[in-house]
């Protein structure tokens, strides 16, 4: 990941280094992941609430906030969206999840939706029941704050949080390189869990094509069905980066515009392959299908002909079977080995063409 550069004069006011901060010792609550205050590119030591980490920012008037929420209830948010003056409809979305990537913008705050995927390791392709897990990050961004909501167990901004942390030169650009970071780290995993559904699909490929292979369609449409879901992640996120890397709005400095560019860039491969997935999966399907047809003829064939060669014998042992008196060779000694002869070179003759035809 490319290093971003400090804006310098951006924010125009000199962090007062004489100033102590205020921790205060409050245990985060089970929803709050993380709540810190970052400095001039350095996060300042001690735990601290929302309200007290808000008010160290503001006094200072310099830095920010970034608080990390872990699938919250609308009581449980109701006391940061108030804190940081977070728009209701926002709020809402953030709290009940299943939302589209989007970005929206309320007064001086970006709201941004992305759906986060997980590849599901699985010890072979034709007997997974879940390939692609996916969750949701929401991001509110202000000028001096950065709110994080996850949904799902994957989902984890911990490395980010500490990848950043050792950056100081990208903390001091202010909100946007967490927004900038977190996006790159979301589109990363969506080339991982493309490169290993890539994996899976040529495993799969290989079976359909394979001789004698017993790979089932429902497999296939298994796999269909969890790209689609992974297309859904990443489609309708061309949109959001793209706004955000042609000047949306002043929250995002122009020195980080470029940046968001370069991950529209790598969403750009993400959404080609996926599409060629799509199209390869529904071949894959056609071509199981027509191979389950090509079956399902052979077995006819090897069928009839058996019942073909069967119907020799029970056709004439049902004529001998009549008890009449006055039938040819009835009474001659050589009547039994001769009809038992007779039987046999048919049934041999009759094997012989079938298995030269290839239906048997």
């Amino acid at each position: 990941m490319p290093s971003l550069p400090s804006l310098g004069g951006l924010r125009g006011r000199v962090p007062d280094r004489d100033r102590p901060a205020i921790p205060v010792p409050v245990p985060l609550s089970a929803y709050v992941v993380d709540c810190g205050v970052y400095v001039d590119g350095e996060r300042l030591p001690g735990r601290w609430s929302h309200t007290h980490a808000v008010d160290e920012v503001r006094r200072r008037g310099d830095g920010f906030v970034w608080i990390g929420l872990h699938e919250p209830d609308e009581e449980q948010i109701q006391g940061v969206a108030e804190t940081f003056g977070l728009h209701e409809l926002a709020v809402e979305d953030a709290v009940h999840a299943h939302q589209r990537p989007k970005l929206e913008r309320y007064d001086n705050t970006l709201f941004m939706v992305l759906k986060t995927v997980r590849y599901v390791q699985n010890a072979s392709p034709d007997t997974a029941n879940e390939i692609v897990e996916s969750g949701e990050i929401m991001v509110f961004l202000g000028r001096d704050f950065v709110v994080t909501v996850r949904h799902g167990n994957h989902s984890g901004l911990a490395a980010v949080r500490r990848e950043l942390e050792t950056d100081s030169e990208k903390l001091r650009v202010g909100p946007a390189a967490v927004l900038y970071t977190i996006a790159d780290h979301v589109v990363d995993n969506y080339l991982e869990v493309t490169d290993h559904i890539e994996d899976d699909i040529d495993q799969m490929e290989a079976l359909v094509f394979a001789p004698r292979s017993r790979i089932s369609a429902d497999q296939i449409y298994l796999m269909k069905r969890e790209v689609l879901e992974l297309r859904r992640a990443v489609m309708p996120l061309a949109v959001p980066l793209r706004r955000l890397a042609e000047g949306y709005t002043p929250l995002i400095p122009e020195q980080v515009r470029s940046y968001f560019r370069d991950v529209d860039d790598h969403l750009t491969e993400v959404s080609e392959r996926v599409m060629n997935f799509d199209e390869l999966l529904t071949t894959l399907v056609d071509a199981t299908l027509a191979k389950i047809t090509l079956q399902q003829n052979s077995d006819m064939r090897k069928i009839s002909s058996w019942v073909a060669i069967i119907s020799v014998p029970t056709m004439v042992v049902g004529v001998y079977g009549m008890n009449f008196d006055f039938m040819p060779e009835l009474h001659w000694r050589y009547g039994y080995p001769m009809v038992i002869t007779i039987i046999l070179v048919a049934c041999l003759t009759l094997y012989r063409i079938f298995r030269r035809n290839r239906w048997l």
